[in-house]
Order: C-alpha cells, then structure tokens, then sequence
C-alpha cells in the first residue's frame, strides 16, 4: 500500500523558514510520477498548488521566489523549503504523487495525482 507522511511542520515567526519533508513508501516513483505539494488554509477551502517536481520544476506564481521544491530520487522523497514566511502562509500542507505518470504539463491540476498524504500543519505567528 502506498503511504506519503509529511514532517515537519510546526509554529514559525514570521519572516522565518520551514523545510517539509514527504517520504513515499510501498512503491518506487521516477521522475515521470509528479510529486507535489498542496496546501489548505485552516480555513477551509480548495488545496491550492504550491509546487511540483517530476522531469521539471514548477512553482505557484504567488509563491515562486519564497519556496524550493527539492527531490531525492533514491531516497523516495520530497521537500519544501519555505523562507520569508508570512501570516497568510499558514495552513496544512499536503504531498502527493501521480502514480500512473498521468500525460499533462499542469503540476497543478489535482486530480492527477493518485496518492495523498494527512499534511502537515504550519503555523506562521506574527
């Protein structure tokens, strides 16, 4: 059975950093399996894409300069390094894979990934 655990998480001040980790289990993924991060508002409300790494790199607009996304092949992992931290950043952060390598360019679109992992929270005070 496929698992994804997300770690890391916690209460960071603002205009600190957090980095996230996600480690697949059960299956062995390539870069031709997506693997991505989401996050939720506390909220409520649609997971919104934050990043994705499979043969390229790719990052939300909004965010694109404040997060890395960083890929450990071997290891069958995913990070997210997240710096100059603000209170909006705060909400569950979610990792998840394209199993069956689904054929589009768009990271972001949800329903191509097969696996998701519980999330983990990160709470940015301020």
């Amino acid at each position: 059975q496929v698992q994804l655990v997300e770690t890391g998480g916690g209460v960071v001040q603002a205009g600190g950093s957090v980095k996230l980790s996600c480690a697949a289990s059960g299956r062995t993924f390539s870069t031709n399996n997506v693997m991505a991060w989401f996050r939720r508002p506390l909220g409520g409300g649609e997971r919104e894409f934050v990043a994705g790494s499979g043969s390229f790199t790719n990052y939300a607009d909004s965010l694109r300069g404040r997060v890395t996304i960083s890929r450990d092949i071997g290891k069958n992992t995913v990070y997210l390094q997240m710096d100059s931290l603000r209170p909006e950043d705060t909400a569950v952060y979610y990792c998840a894979v394209d199993g069956d390598g689904y054929s589009i360019g768009d990271y972001s679109f949800r329903k191509r990934y097969d696996y998701w992992g519980q999330g983990t929270q990160v709470t940015v005070s301020s």
